[in-house]
């Protein structure tokens, strides 16, 4: 199989998988009697278009970013992780460390100099949900546990801690209300008034720009750095890559750290530059979930996160305006898990444009490559 018949299938994979989780989203609309296509061009103009002078609107289009945002750095959080061969399922957990370090930090700065505040709020964030990846990292090198489970229960043990952090832990000089703390002053929030005044009063801040920056380091350091090769070599065969030389436990640690450090930012961005605030949850961040599958959208590479997480975002906000047309917004999520289940069953969508758009020799390369077991098919590999 040629390299670019390869590379189009890869992007037709995903646009593919969009097109059929609206056409299918759209055939469950009508059958709960429903108009799609009312639906569908409502949820549009509720991100595009104001309604009152029926133009384009830069407030709605400064949400999409905002919402990107986090997504993109929770979804670089899980591309790390599965490279490496693992499932870090705890990206909400991790994201939860990064937004309670940050907040608690930037309310114990509040006459320090924007620059400064911003950085520590940025480094004690992405510092928490290091550590918060570390953990199922060395239990896993370590002791074989499996990251899956170890970091399900750490989303659980995290939200529950960072509750008890804000209840009773935090000073009471930086608690509004229980389980709310105050606002961070403005030397430490992430929004400022030029990206306010070109987007007609948004929440558009910094963290969509450190995003796009961090899509280019992590492209960067897994394509041209050894650490990135590293990643990749122990994701594919661990065994193979001890032989090598390579550390496959040393490995596992360093690629769930960073994971834990992006979906930290990720945490980060949220809070300071969504709320500037914390809050204590009852619930896992969604942030952490709809990264994962942002990821998987994106096929892991950093245009692929960067275009899905946008796609996910006027997903988000134009559901909501559905509900003028008397259609739940509960549906636009049915349309999203459609989606994923599309990316999950890709094979299928590589096997059928292998059959219509090339010869039987390519099916049956795709068929061995997509059969064929492999480390990845089980949980983390094989030390």
């Amino acid at each position: 199989m040629n390299n670019r018949s390869e590379t189009i299938r890869n992007i037709l994979v995903p646009i593919i998988a969009v097109i059929l989780g609206f056409i299918l989203g759209g055939i469950i609309m009508a059958a709960f009697g429903y108009d799609p296509l009312q639906g569908y061009s409502q949820m549009f103009k509720t991100v595009f278009i104001n309604p009152q002078t029926q133009q384009i609107n830069p407030r709605n289009i400064g949400e999409i970013f905002v919402t990107a945002g986090p997504l993109i750095f929770t979804a670089l959080g899980f591309s790390i992780a599965n490279s490496a061969g693992f499932f870090n399922i705890g990206l909400s957990g991790q994201a939860l460390c990064g937004w309670i370090a940050s907040v608690w930090v930037a309310l114990s700065l509040p006459d320090t100099p924007k620059p400064l505040a911003v950085t520590a709020a940025l480094v004690a964030g992405a510092l928490a949900g290091a550590l918060a990846g570390a953990i199922p990292g060395i239990l896993r090198a370590f002791f074989g546990t499996s990251e899956v489970i170890v970091t399900i229960m750490m989303n659980y043990i995290l939200l529950y801690l960072t509750s008890h952090m804000v209840n009773d832990v935090m000073p009471e000089k930086f608690i509004s209300n229980k389980g709310v703390t105050n606002l961070v002053g403005q030397n430490a929030m992430l929004q400022t008034d030029f990206l306010r005044s070109i987007s007609n009063n948004s929440r558009l801040n910094i963290g969509f720009f450190l995003a796009l920056l961090f899509l280019v380091l992590v492209w960067f350091m897994m394509k041209k750095t050894t650490l990135g090769y590293e990643i990749r070599s122990v994701g594919l065969n661990p065994d193979a890559s001890e032989y090598a030389g390579m550390s496959s436990k040393r490995t596992i640690i360093v690629s769930m750290v960073i994971s834990g450090l992006l979906a930290g930012l990720g945490g980060v961005v949220y809070g300071l530059g969504t709320f500037q605030n914390f809050v204590a949850q009852h619930a896992s961040l969604s942030i952490g979930f709809d990264g994962m599958a942002v990821s998987l959208l994106g096929g892991g590479g950093s245009i692929g996160i960067l275009l899905s997480s946008l796609l996910f975002s006027v997903l988000k906000l134009g559901g909501a305006g559905m509900q003028m047309v008397n259609i739940p917004s509960e549906l636009v999520d049915v349309d999203i898990a459609i989606i994923i289940f599309f990316v999950g069953i890709s094979f299928v969508i590589r096997y059928l444009l292998a059959k219509f758009f090339g010869g039987k020799k390519e099916v049956a390369i795709v068929e061995e490559i997509e059969t064929k077991p492999s480390e990845q098919d089980q949980e983390g590999g094989v030390l």
